[in-house]
């Protein structure tokens, strides 16, 4: 983060023709330069500038509350054994405070101002700028290396160089003899991560802190090193001021920054950042999670799921979800190949709801997949329930046929069926997490009779069932198609 007014920051037009995105996270979830998230018994934490932060049950509802000491900027905090580690930094930013600063790393046992363990101790310096040489020493963030477990920290700003120094993972302080050693330009709050043998350093481009003019946006290149040289998809070092594009502004939110990766395993990787204007929240700065996606090696910024009517297809088979209702079918008969030459052309209409609803059945109803064919049993609308928690990044969401109130819903035997009205009951409840491939799945927020978590799963080409996620595997990965 640094405290600089752009000349000129114009949005331009385009941004406005970007898919419309999902409203951002509940309760008060202001912040900026927020930490990566932790989860910490069984709450989760994210701290920003300026002191304090937020703190979440579920990874939705975020409201203040979170506590951490010394002020100053962009702090990031880590898990290693029994302990948090926490970076922030005090001074530089420009303007006022000059460019001269220092990095500072704490540690405390628990996350939970409430608990009789928290507490930050062993405060020290891991890294300064004297404010004449070319970096500025905020905007700290830490890597566990998972190959070796070392730990590393970068750290700078758009003054100058970023910088990347090790730190020992038992005692978060800089390794004795350790120099830094610059591995980018012309971005800031950068964050490090690694898959299949690359390291991906991610940074801030753009400006920030002047709300809805501010132009951040994050951008990434890789090494085979942890030092580098990170070069983007194109070649360019961002020593070179390189980067590929992650995320940028979309719909109603201005200026994401500070990246943070929130892996939840089983294939679904989400990330945190900061918009520096939620358009709909008087252009306040917000804490928003969404969707990790891969794409030839490269992250791609994902959108939580949005309500719509959809088609529900599965991924194994390409069939779609559907009631176990009789086919019924469209006007017009077995037409062959012969017709009518004097026969007018016209629009043949999609079947309505109203001309099958009154052949189903008052109760329950079960669930297959089947051939798609536009038919009413056969769409969905996913919509968003309010005041029943969620889970990171997103709402439980309620599954009813198009135009009804019939549910889909988890039963004690671990098998879906449609109910004829929704309650609201936990069963009746959907998590829907996109996954790194683009594909989703699909979780009921609870099975009754079952306490792990179950994920709608095509067991058979045409059989629909609930059972424990398997990430290597199509069975249980889904695609949401507009019908």
């Amino acid at each position: 983060m640094k405290f600089r007014v752009p000349v000129v920051t114009v949005l331009t037009i385009l941004s406005l023709r970007l898919p419309v995105q999902a409203a951002a996270l509940d309760g008060k979830p202001y912040i900026h330069d927020p930490s990566t998230i932790m989860l910490c018994d069984g709450k989760f934490y994210t701290f920003g500038t300026g002191g304090g932060g937020l703190i979440s049950e579920d990874g939705w509802t975020w409201n203040g509350g979170a506590e951490r000491p010394g002020g100053g900027v962009a702090p990031d905090v880590i898990h290693i054994g029994d302990r948090y580690y926490m970076t922030y930094a005090a001074g530089g930013g420009g303007l006022a405070g000059g460019h001269a600063s220092n990095v500072y790393v704490m540690w405390t046992k628990t996350l939970d101002p409430k608990s009789p363990d928290f507490g930050f101790n062993d405060k020290t310096v891991v890294a300064m700028s004297d404010g004449v040489e070319d970096c500025d020493a905020i905007d700290s963030a830490f890597l566990l290396d998972p190959a070796d477990g070392r730990l590393w920290l970068t750290y700078g700003t758009y003054f100058g160089f970023i910088r990347i120094v090790e730190l020992d993972p038992k005692t978060g302080h800089r390794v004795p003899g350790n120099q830094p050693v610059n591995i980018a330009i012309d971005c800031e709050a950068t964050a490090m991560m690694v898959r299949d043998g690359w390291y991906y350093l991610l940074g801030t481009h753009g400006t920030c802190c002047d709300g809805a003019n501010s132009t951040y946006n994050i951008r990434v290149g890789r090494s085979r090193k942890v030092t580098g040289p990170f070069l983007d998809n194109m070649g360019v070092d961002m020593l070179r001021g390189g980067g590929k594009l992650v995320v940028a502004a979309s719909g109603r939110f201005v200026g994401p920054g500070h990246f943070g990766l929130l892996d939840l395993g089983d294939g679904v990787q989400k990330f945190s950042c900061h918009y520096e204007a939620d358009l709909d929240r008087s252009g306040r700065s917000v804490l928003d999670i969404r969707p990790l996606l891969w794409k030839d090696g490269w992250p791609v910024a994902g959108d939580n799921f949005r309500e719509g009517t959809f088609e529900i297809q599965s991924e194994r088979s390409g069939y779609a979800l559907e009631l176990t209702v009789d086919f019924t079918r469209m006007a017009g008969g077995m037409r062959g190949f012969r017709r009518p030459p004097d026969e007018p052309v016209k629009p043949v209409p999609f079947q309505e709801l109203s001309e099958v609803i009154g052949g189903w059945p008052a109760g329950d109803i079960g669930v297959r997949l089947g051939d798609f064919m536009f038919r009413p049993h056969q769409k969905w609308t996913v919509t968003p329930v309010s005041g029943v928690g969620g889970y990171p990044g997103s709402p439980f969401f309620k599954i009813t046929i198009a135009g009804t109130d019939r549910a889909l819903a988890a039963t004690s035997d671990a098998e879906v069926i449609t109910v004829p009205a929704f309650t609201g009951a936990p069963e009746q409840l959907w998590r829907i997490d996109q996954l790194t491939d683009g594909t989703y799945r699909i979780m009921p927020k609870a099975v009754p009779g079952h306490p792990e978590p179950l994920a709608l799963t095509a067991v058979g080409a045409s059989t629909p069932s609930l059972v424990k996620f398997d990430p290597s595997s199509d069975i249980a990965r889904w695609n949401f198609r507009e019908p």
